[in-house]
């Protein structure tokens, strides 16, 4: 059966194991349900997640110059210390800033190749951590807004990472650490604006990826070169599809990309 849409980041659901889900504009699919089997993959165009024209895609899902224009691709996506919402200032859009800047956030550890600290909404809690391949996570501080959990970001990511090994990751060649002393561990570094937001009597949160076998060289599929390509899915961890051939194809990083899914 041949499906088409544009990719977006897989859908979870968060048990064992984590269910994912391939959602198009008329069409889901059950990635679990596929496992074992051969899934061919085209590329056959492009649709900005912002505009919807079929425009070359830049960063994120969005074409040059949505990128470049829209509040929800702004420097403090990436960048949660530089939210300005919380001091009435706009980026690029304050109602939309407002709206998403001024809400809970987390700041955590997560244990995907190495331990490493993040920023997430609190309503994408666990859903950030699926979606980095995490099969253990913390929570340090949950903050009102997102500034809060950028500056304390910053102080953080100088006594431990801030970037996952992704190849580490999808051969689940994992440090054993124990979450609970690191974040006990780091209390001491957190910003005097949010030292009464650390949370010190939570546990770790533990995920189970549908993994059947792991790759041991992973090689990562560039369907923008390639073109198309064919393969035995066994595996799914974080937004990576992963194949029989140790092949691994991430959908996030390919959002905006018109594809023909062939199961």
């Amino acid at each position: 059966m041949i499906y088409t849409g544009v990719l977006t980041k897989m859908q979870t659901e968060f048990v064992e194991p984590i269910q994912y889900y391939l959602v198009f504009e008329n069409d889901f699919i059950h990635m679990n349900q596929l496992l074992g089997k051969t899934i061919g993959i085209k590329l056959v165009g492009h649709k900005c997640l912002s505009c919807g024209l079929d425009k070359p895609i830049f960063r994120q899902g969005f074409c040059k110059s949505c990128f470049f224009d829209e509040p929800v691709a702004g420097d403090w996506i990436m960048r949660p210390e530089l939210s300005k919402a919380h001091l009435g200032i706009a980026d690029r859009d304050l109602d939309y800033e407002k709206k998403v800047q001024l809400q809970p956030h987390v700041v955590y550890l997560a244990n995907s190749s190495n331990v490493k600290v993040g920023v997430t909404r609190k309503t994408q809690v666990p859903t950030r951590w699926i979606d980095q391949g995490a099969h253990e996570a913390i929570e340090i501080v949950e903050v009102p807004n997102r500034y809060l959990a950028g500056i304390t970001e910053v102080a953080l990511k100088e006594h431990v990472a801030d970037k996952t090994n992704w190849r580490k990751m999808l051969k689940n060649d994992i440090e054993d650490v124990n979450l609970i002393d690191w974040r006990d561990n780091l209390k001491a570094f957190i910003p005097e604006e949010a030292k009464d937001y650390f949370i010190n009597n939570n546990s770790e949160t533990l995920l189970n990826f549908p993994v059947y076998r792991y790759p041991e060289k992973p090689r990562s599929l560039n369907i923008k070169k390639d073109s198309e390509y064919s393969g035995v899915l066994v595996g799914i961890k974080g937004q990576y599809l992963i194949f029989e051939d140790n092949t691994v194809f991430n959908v996030r990083s390919n959002e905006g990309l018109v594809v023909e899914l062939n199961v």
